[in-house]
């Protein structure tokens, strides 16, 4: 990863560095080491595009998570979701899971059946958002969305998707635990989107296309942390752009992250580490692999 100042608009410039999860590369974004945390959002890996040849597929076995909220969602393909609360289904394009982790949730990614059968491609994000400290050890739940429940606002040359909060007079029916804004945006070449000054922190995680604000153009696969109060107009050039919009209220106060884990307190993640590796947490019905605690 770096970092780079940029304009008065642009307070930071993270280019992800290079990871792996179950056997397809990701692009690491958050957490960075001088940025932990955009608003709630704690992590942030772009996955794929990868493609999967017939008989292969994604298998994230699995493994538990504790204090946050995983927010899975796809470009392209199809992973089946299945967790220690006994929900098992598919999430595809446009469509949302969020998943709070509370005390403790364990959970798997595959590809299924059909899909590792003919093979295929997939991407996407999957981001991890912080829980208000009152919140960290609530009980775990898993929501599904489908593309139909969350709103999509045309303008032009805009096209937006409202996985979180709201955007442009239109509000996403997604419960969150703090104040969070997290948006697909989509915009035709010249086309432009104005991301005002609302939320506390925010930034733009460029997905594809390149786009200029303030005159300047930014290519794809990098995160703009905008400055604080910065009202910004940001424009597709080049040909079509997309592009998450996140963030959210600062969170209340530091947190940790070790693997999977995140809390205000280190003592909790190591107590998560040892009911993990001593098999406290509660099983996936119809998924007896694991990922074991990394030495």
């Amino acid at each position: 990863m770096r970092e780079r100042p940029e304009t008065e608009a642009i307070e930071m410039e993270i280019v992800p560095r290079a990871g792996d999860i179950g056997g397809f590369e990701v692009a690491r974004v958050l957490p960075f080491r001088k940025r932990r945390m955009v608003g709630p959002f704690i992590f942030l890996d772009q996955m794929g595009p990868s493609r999967f040849t017939p008989g292969t597929g994604l298998d994230v076995a699995p493994h538990p998570h504790i204090g946050l909220a995983t927010v899975t969602y796809l470009v392209e393909g199809e992973i089946l979701h299945r967790d220690s609360l006994g929900n098992a289904l598919p999430i595809r394009p446009g469509e949302v899971n969020w998943m709070t982790a509370g005390r403790g949730i364990v959970h798997s990614e595959r590809s299924p059946d059909a899909v590792r059968a003919r093979g295929g491609a997939i991407a996407g994000l999957q981001a991890w958002v912080a829980l208000p400290r009152d919140g960290e050890e609530c009980a775990p739940a898993f929501v599904h969305h489908d593309d139909a429940t969350l709103p999509v606002i045309v303008d032009g040359g805009v096209n937006a998707r409202v996985i979180a909060g709201a955007y442009a007079g239109a509000r996403s029916p997604v419960a969150v635990a703090s104040e969070t804004i997290y948006v697909d945006l989509n915009l035709a070449e010249g086309a432009a989107a104005p991301i005002d000054a609302a939320w506390e922190e925010r930034a733009l995680y460029l997905y594809s296309g390149g786009v200029e604000i303030d005159g300047r153009r930014y290519d794809p696969g990098r995160l703009l942390v905008l400055a604080p109060g910065a009202a910004i107009t940001v424009r597709a050039v080049g040909g079509p752009a997309r592009l998450m919009l996140m963030g959210g209220a600062a969170m209340d106060g530091p947190r940790h992250i070790w693997w999977n884990f995140v809390s205000s307190r280190r003592e909790r993640i190591e107590q998560a580490k040892a009911d993990w590796k001593a098999g406290r947490f509660d099983p996936v019905p119809g998924d007896d692999d694991f990922v074991p605690l990394p030495e």
